[in-house]
């Protein structure tokens, strides 16, 4: 081991397998090794390096000098795979290299390796489910809507590099290629000025390893529930300086919905090299497909009451269909330079596509089910193609000051986001008009081809359109940590965008085109965060984001950025070296300028109005208490006021957000005794009533899970998991009379067994 924490191994069978394995893939940035500090420490620590002298004539090596360099310890901070358990001290969303919990004066959770395989989440959605503070609008898996303080998070990052993420495109990231999850809520303009406010998701991918090592993954489980992976990494070379790592997983389900199956392949590879021992190159790929028999939901009764159905049901076809394939191409340069700075120089690029032809029920007039039980289908097809790139150079130093060590962040970053996206419709499917809910058969719709007969104007279709937007961002940012003394950091930040972007929208009748740009919009940032002892902190802090808007008014002109603010305040606790995190947090946000429909409802002809506060609090723990025991916990609440109303669709989206929700998992390993081997875990997720802006309303609910592991051996491990244990019929999301309407699932259990190399 070297004094940057690597192992390099020596000669060996394992090397030569590993190179054979990944002699032609790509890696990301491998982790190094993390000193321990006590709590209490800034993010920012100096680290001491003691080395050994010899005298000129005894050669004893009694004299010690010893060599202080300034360098942020949390630069190599190990991956959550290797330290293990659901708790990390450290972070890196929002503010672009690694920062303790305790110093980011803000909302973050981390979600570790081991929490996401203890409970089986493939995707980003299926876990959001369980995290504080996050509320999912579901649809399929790899399909839902994800929110955080009623706003939708709109795009992920990949190491801090970010592309658009949307359900109409099922760009919902899974999971395989992760080593953990960082979640930031509320704004954050500093590094994502045009974002959404809900906040920033950061998937860290899996690092390389020094020495071989893999594992293999088999499920199987209720609805044909099926899952296999394989994850194999180590050394290409003798000395281990060019490492590789490859991940392949592949996953299908039934669904227990009829017809709703559900496929979905991933590749990710990865090349690390050493370029000397202070500077690395990363490569990296990640191909993730989804191939879909789309649920859309059910239909409510036209008086907004929901109606009862076996959970079972589709109202929809069974030729329902959703394809979608993105690709991520990434690269990264870091280097440590002598003064304990470090410098990266990041790029991604992804490209992704979706073709969509399905059937659901109807809106407008015909929507729900009428008081002799008939409803009406309509179908909706449509295509999407995107392409990102992200580009960002950062450059960060500690320094001492006042006897304290402080730090400062600056950089400059760029990104561009093309999509285009063509649909249309049919407003009922020719024959499938007033039709009985009870006695409807998915099987007994004829393939129709949507999309195609909307580009050709076929009698029945309607809202065919042919959307494109372009947003273009260059943006200056900077960021100090100052500690005038050591208990208090004070912390600023600024950061100038100039952007520019461009609508264009074909339709059958009518087309619309604006571009706008501005090129000198500042983003301020400030916090400060006050340790009372070496475990809690209190913290304060004030962020602003804007969003472009793609709605035009009424002279088919781009409507100016919506502005959004939060002001945040709290107290942060880190216990157990840090494997044990908490946080009380009270917030309140305003978002203003939001566009809204003018009386004709036609989205190209709005107006900028709109005003939102948002306000609330949440309480979380998350970590592990013990070496054996772990637990993610969380409570939120949350208030809405619309001082002044914009669309009905964007209004409605916070009426979809219950008052209060409630997390909790928690898992223990038995050590000796008779249940040495064994693991055991159970959890809640609770939350009250919610409503729609279509007045459906659905009645709270909470669901109860369960899990038992066994260790066979050190190599082999087996796991059962038990969802819905009670078998509660509840809504889980509710949207208009027509659809969105979506039963959660019924009690289900999944087997697992995982082999170590």
């Amino acid at each position: 081991m070297n004094q940057t924490g690597k192992f390099y191994p020596g000669a060996g069978e394992v090397r030569y397998l590993t190179s054979f394995l990944a002699g032609a893939v790509l890696l990301p940035v491998a982790g190094g090794v993390w000193a321990a500090e006590p709590q209490g420490d800034s993010g920012a620590a100096t680290t001491t390096v003691t080395t050994t002298t010899a005298t000129a004539s005894g050669g004893d090596g009694s004299r010690l000098d010893t060599i202080t360099v300034e360098g942020n310890r949390l630069y190599d901070m190990l991956p959550s795979e290797q330290t293990g358990g659901y708790g990390v001290d450290a972070a890196t969303v929002g503010t672009k290299t690694p920062a303790a919990l305790r110093d980011i004066p803000q909302s973050i959770s981390v979600v570790t390796r081991e929490a996401i395989e203890d409970q089986n989440f493939d995707t980003l959605d299926q876990m959001a489910k369980r995290t504080p503070g996050v509320r999912v609008l579901s649809n399929d898996d790899g399909r839902s809507s994800i929110y955080s303080r009623g706003y939708e998070y709109d795009e992920y990052s990949i190491d801090g590099l970010p592309s658009p993420m949307s359900s109409i495109t099922g760009s919902v990231p899974t999971l395989s290629a992760v080593d953990r999850v960082e979640i930031m809520r509320g704004p954050s303009g500093l590094f994502n000025s045009t974002s959404e406010m809900g906040g920033i998701v950061n998937l860290v991918r899996k690092r390389p390893t020094y020495d071989f090592q893999g594992h293999v993954t088999g499920r199987y489980g209720s609805w044909d529930q099926r899952y296999i992976e394989t994850d194999l990494s180590g050394p290409i070379n003798a000395d281990g300086s060019v490492r590789g790592r490859l991940v392949i997983d592949n996953s299908d389900t039934n669904g227990f919905v009829d017809h709703n199956d559900n496929e979905r392949n991933n590749f990710y590879g990865a090349l690390d090299a050493d370029l000397d021992e202070d500077t690395t190159l990363s490569l990296a790929f990640l191909r993730q497909s989804k191939d879909i028999n789309v649920n859309n939901g059910l239909p409510a009764n036209r008086d907004g009451s929901l109606r009862e159905y076996r959970r079972s049901k589709l109202f929809g076809a069974d030729w329902n269909s959703f394809t979608s394939q993105s690709n991520d191409w990434i690269a990264e340069l870091t280097h440590r330079f002598d003064n304990g700075a470090y410098g990266r120089l990041a790029g991604r690029y992804s490209n992704r596509n979706a073709d969509y032809n399905y059937a659901f029920g109807a809106g407008g007039p015909a929507a729900g089910v009428d008081e002799n039980g008939n409803a009406t289908l309509m179908g909706l097809g449509g295509k999407a193609d995107e392409q990102s790139v992200a580009l960002d150079a950062s450059y960060s130093q500690p320094f001492e000051a006042l006897g304290n060590t402080s730090e400062f962040v600056v950089g400059t970053d760029y990104k561009r986001f093309e999509t285009e996206q063509e649909q249309g419709r049919y407003g009922a499917l020719p024959g499938f008009r007033g039709i009985n809910v009870s006695d409807f058969s998915p099987a007994s719709v004829p393939y129709t081809d949507v999309l195609g007969d909307a580009r050709a104007g076929v009698a029945g279709t309607n809202n065919y359109s042919d959307e494109r937007n372009t947003l273009e961002e260059y943006g200056l940012y900077s960021k100090l940590t100052f500690r005038p003394v050591q208990d208090l950091a004070l912390i600023a930040g600024g950061r100038i965008s100039n952007y520019r972007q461009h609508a264009n929208v074909d339709e059958l009748d009518d087309s619309t085109s604006d571009s706008r740009s501005d090129s000198s919009r500042f983003t301020p940032y400030g916090g400060l965060v006050y340790d009372l002892d070496d475990h809690h902190s209190l913290y304060a802090s004030y962020s602003q984001v804007f969003k472009p808007q793609t709605s035009t008014d009424a002279n088919n002109e781009l409507l100016k950025p919506r502005k959004g603010e939060q002001y945040e305040a709290g107290v942060k606790g880190s216990y157990f070296n840090g494997d044990l995190n908490a946080r009380l947090t009270a917030f309140r946000m305003y978002d203003k300028n939001r566009g809204a429909a003018t009386a004709s409802g036609d989205t190209n002809d709005a107006v900028a109005l709109g005003k939102t506060r948002i306000q609330g609090a949440e309480l979380e723990l998350t970590g592990s208490i013990t070496d054996q025991w772990d637990v993610i916990a969380g409570y939120t609440y949350m208030d809405t006021e619309i001082e002044r109303e914009s669309t009905t669709q964007g209004d409605g989206l916070f009426l979809l957000m219950p008052r209060n929700m409630i997390n909790l998992w928690t898992q223990y390993g038995f050590e000796g005794g008779a249940l040495d081997g064994f693991r055991i875990g159970g959890g809640v997720t609770a939350m009250d009533g919610f409503s729609s802006s279509s007045d459906v309303e659905a009645p709270g609910y909470a669901v109860v899970d369960a899990m038992v592991g066994y260790d066979f051996t050190q190599s082999l491990s087996g796991q059962l998991n038990f969802n819905n244990i009670l078998d509660k019929k509840y809504y889980e999301r509710v949207g208009g009379l027509n659809t969105f309407n979506m039963y959660g699932a019924p009690a289900s259990v999944v087997a697992s067994l995982r082999y170590d190399f």
